[in-house]
């Protein structure tokens, strides 16, 4: 399974935990480019469902390095994972921007190493849009399911992040909010400043919490 970015570690009291890494482009129905590294939603959301029936995994540690991708898949995988009933945790390594945010937020707790990114923008669409009223209110549905999402799921709140989002001081080609490490925690996105040996210990905690 690890070649699907999926590992199943033990410690020493035989407690089995679910490693799972997004990375690169979360894909959605049409496949990424050949060359580009992609997290494929048809392979996470039975893996996790999996997970979720398997008595002898205990916990989940969700791996963060993306770029975004597609904003169903995105949150097809973040709601997965806020439903799970076993404890879980994330870790933004690199970065975790667009439709990743989402996913960094899913867990019951969440971390960041101080290099760590969130980039928080508005949606966007590629290919031909028709400009009519109905096509803005549709990206207007959209957006707001996604900062619905990161609001339910963090201590930040919606209209704060509708703020980030429409920012035009931080990027040069686009309107948006990139949040470093502590300011990711400070603005009440991500819960703490930590590693793999934080999240691996805390994970552990919760399970034992559980237990």
């Amino acid at each position: 399974m690890f070649e699907e970015g999926q590992i199943v570690l033990e410690d020493s009291e035989k407690r089995k935990i679910l490693l799972l890494s997004i990375i690169g482009e979360i894909e959605g129905h049409e496949a990424a480019p050949e060359k580009c590294k992609a997290t494929k939603y048809d392979h996470v959301l039975p893996r996790l469902a999996a997970f979720e029936d398997d008595d002898t995994l205990e916990g989940l540690l969700v791996l963060l390095n993306t770029q975004g991708g597609d904003v169903d898949a995105g949150l097809a995988i973040a709601e997965m994972i806020a439903t799970l009933s076993k404890p879980t945790v994330s870790l933004v390594l690199g970065g975790s921007h667009s439709i990743g945010v989402p996913l960094a937020v899913s867990t019951d707790y969440s971390f960041i190493v101080e290099s760590g990114t969130l980039l928080i923008h508005p949606v966007r669409m590629g290919g031909m849009v028709i400009g009519a009223p109905q096509s803005y209110a549709y990206f207007k549905r959209v957006q707001d399911r996604i900062t619905g999402f990161i609001a339910g799921h963090s201590n930040v709140t919606k209209e704060r992040l509708e703020e980030m989002m429409m920012d035009n001081t931080e990027l040069t080609k686009d309107l948006g909010t990139i949040l470093v490490g502590r300011e990711a925690v400070q603005a009440g996105l991500i819960d703490e400043i930590g590693g793999i040996s934080s999240a691996m210990k805390k994970l552990r905690m919760m399970i034992e919490e559980k237990n």
